[in-house]
């Protein structure tokens, strides 16, 4: 049975249509009530007894769930087509787009991976002493504080909190777990008369702690500091700022469960092969330095990753992958809001569809602000939540594009790290051939209605696609279909998608790229010298470039959509060399005759025209030519005769 759906026009200010929303949705769709959150609660507390139900409404999600809480049953869906559709100065019908978000909300999401972490509250403070000690005096009674006061100071006499002096040195780690190191460690003496002093310097301390409050005002201790968990920073200058970091610092102590965001397969990770360096975009993007070589694949620590996803996005072979929501969730979602939007027919008032991508915290408010306060949505513009704006990458503004959207818009908000999202914007705007993807920087709701509410953009020609597999593939089909006439499309230098090219005169064939290469993007031919290439699989991380010997390899990033791409192919062969013993097929030519060139007559081991000619036989006649020489290299001394009991006997005297 379908779930059944409660409509609401929250007191008449939106306009739905009951019959077509049955229709178009999933839900059996009730008839549209006026007042669910207040005169008319009994309905919606006799649909959550009846059965499963959801309510078109997302303000008064709370209350519904509080309303389920009481009666016992499971909390209800609560879908939010007030806001984003309903609210509106937009004269075009928004049935399509209601019909989208209804049909996008009910597909099933894969729950959070969580970890659990336990805080025993151990809390070290630093900073001077008149912000520290009556920071550490209110949270002395729920957590093991330790005060950290610079050298040269005198101790505090409260037998409630721990006092030490010295120079913070280091500090590595995450909530639960920090590492710190103080130089010049001084320990008070807790025995004496008159004032209290520190102890003789003792060196250099290692200690740990759950919590970090820092009041010294100086350069925070983590990149991206305020993404740490459980390291609060304030301004020492600044009460209302201690006030608030000392409240969050007594929160945290217990057991917590920390989200678990991303899931690294290390044999896909192109990072380093023998020791050469190849890809590096998920350590140089990382803004909190969860990310560090380990190897031939990198480690992240789950403890300190904050979940901003740049990683997932930039990571050319799917080693990283983000899972809150995964990419095939996300292709999902997309696939059915424009599916939807148009299946219900641009005859009922619809215009073709544009996306707008944004946060669920600041994008979130500002379009709730932004219906309520000012123009709304315009019809045509479907929302789409995601939990980090930076796992949107370039696949999943082409996948738009090639299942029917005309424009993705992404609303960055304030605090946004836009390096990894600028990169793959201009990605998808290179395989996309046009402008279809925006950066959109906006706070003030005005400013969004004049950018929203310009003309809009001309409809494309375009076969939509059912956008599945992994993200490459993703990519590979909607640029097929948004460049029918298109086999190669130019790309900036730090696309994960290209050719290699071989300077064929520098080149050896030593196929050191081909025992290096991640992917398998370039091959051989055990029966012929040839260096093979399949352009779908290259990643462009440079390890071949890298380890070239002869620096013969050059990456050129572009986008093959030929089917040449899929398949192997020779981009460098040259004649194989015969053995002048045997005959037999062995090495490469124009390399056998260059070193015969070198060595022969040239080199001591090689002055006579038989050893030279060792040099041009294969293995197995080298081998034998070597055995049967007068100067036989493996050739040893004669072996003693072995010693038997008789022989030790007949020197014996008593026999």
């Amino acid at each position: 049975m379908s779930k059944s759906l409660l409509l609401c026009n929250c007191l008449g200010s939106q306009s739905l249509d009951q019959e077509a929303l049955s229709e178009n949705t999933p839900f059996a769709c009730s008839k549209v009530h006026n007042e669910l959150c207040g005169q008319e609660a009994e309905i919606v507390a006799e649909a959550l007894i009846s059965g499963d139900v959801a309510i078109a409404c997302g303000q008064e999600s709370a209350f519904f769930a509080e309303l389920a809480e009481d009666l016992n049953v499971p909390a209800p869906l609560c879908i939010d087509i007030r806001d984003r559709a309903g609210w509106t100065m937009d004269t075009a019908a928004t049935t399509p787009k209601m019909a989208a978000l209804l049909a996008e909300a009910q597909l099933p999401g894969a729950p959070a991976k969580t970890m659990d972490v336990s805080s025993e509250g151990l809390c070290l403070i630093l900073g001077e002493p008149d912000v520290t000690i009556p920071a550490a005096e209110q949270l002395c009674e729920v957590l093991a504080v330790t005060v950290l006061l610079p050298p040269d100071t005198a101790p505090f006499p409260d037998q409630r909190f721990d006092t030490v002096a010295g120079s913070l040195k280091s500090a590595r780690g995450a909530f639960t777990e920090f590492e710190v190191q103080i130089e010049d460690l001084r320990e008070p003496l807790k025995g004496g008369r008159g004032e209290l002093d520190f102890g003789p310097v003792l060196g250099r301390g290692t200690t740990t702690c759950d919590i970090i409050l820092d009041l010294t005002g100086n350069t925070p201790l983590f990149p991206a500091h305020e993404k740490r968990d459980g390291y609060l920073r304030a301004d020492p200058k600044h009460a209302p700022s201690i006030a608030s970091a000392v409240f969050d610092a007594a929160q945290l102590i217990g057991t917590f469960e920390k989200e678990l965001f991303l899931r690294l397969t290390e044999p896909l990770c192109a990072h380093s092969r023998a020791q050469q360096t190849g890809c590096s975009n998920c350590i140089d993007i990382c803004p909190t330095g969860a990310i560090t070589p380990a190897g031939d694949h990198v480690a992240i620590d789950p403890m300190v990753c904050a979940g901003c996803g740049s990683c997932a996005s930039l990571c050319p072979s799917g080693a990283i992958e983000y899972e809150s929501p995964t990419s095939s969730e996300v292709f999902r979602r997309i696939e059915t809001l424009a599916r939807t939007f148009l299946d219900v027919g641009l005859d009922k008032g619809g215009k073709a569809p544009r996306l707008l991508v944004h946060d669920n915290q600041f994008g979130t408010e500002l379009l709730r602000n932004f219906a309520r306060y000012g123009d709304g949505l315009p019809a045509d513009v479907i929302p789409l939540e995601v939990s980090a704006l930076s796992t949107f990458g370039h696949a999943e503004a082409l996948a738009a594009l090639a299942t029917g959207f005309v424009a993705v818009d992404i609303l960055l908000a304030p605090k946004t790290e836009t390096e990894a999202l600028e990169r793959e914007v201009s990605t998808a705007n290179a395989i996309a051939s046009n402008s279809s993807v925006l950066l959109i920087s906006v706070t003030d709701p005005d400013d969004l209605s004049e950018l929203l509410y310009a003309a809009a953009p001309a409809v494309p020609e375009v076969l939509p696609i059912l956008p599945l597999g992994n993200r490459r593939q993703v990519t590979r089909l909607a640029a097929k279909s948004l460049n029918p006439e298109a086999d190669i499309i130019e790309l900036p230098d730090h696309a994960p998608y290209g050719a290699v090219t071989v300077d064929t005169d520098a080149c050896t064939l030593c196929l050191s790229c081909v025992s290096l290469c991640p992917s398998g993007a370039l091959g051989d031919n055990p029966d012929l010298p040839q260096l093979r290439f399949q352009e779908d699989a290259c990643l462009q991380c440079g390890l071949c470039a890298n380890v070239c010997p002869e620096n013969a390899l050059t990456l050129e990033p572009r986008l093959n959509l030929d089917e040449s791409a899929l398949s192997q192919t020779v981009i460098h062969e040259e004649e194989p060399f015969a053995c002048v013993n045997c005959g037999e097929l062995f090495g490469v030519k124009s390399t056998i005759e260059k070193i015969t060139e070198k060595l022969a007559g040239k080199h001591s081991m090689f002055a006579s025209s038989d050893a030279a000619r060792m040099i041009q036989m294969c293995d197995d006649c080298r081998v034998k030519t070597q055995m049967h020489s007068a100067n036989n290299p493996f050739t040893g001394k004669e072996r003693p005769p072995v010693r038997r009991s008789e022989d030790y006997f007949s020197k014996r005297k008593d026999h």
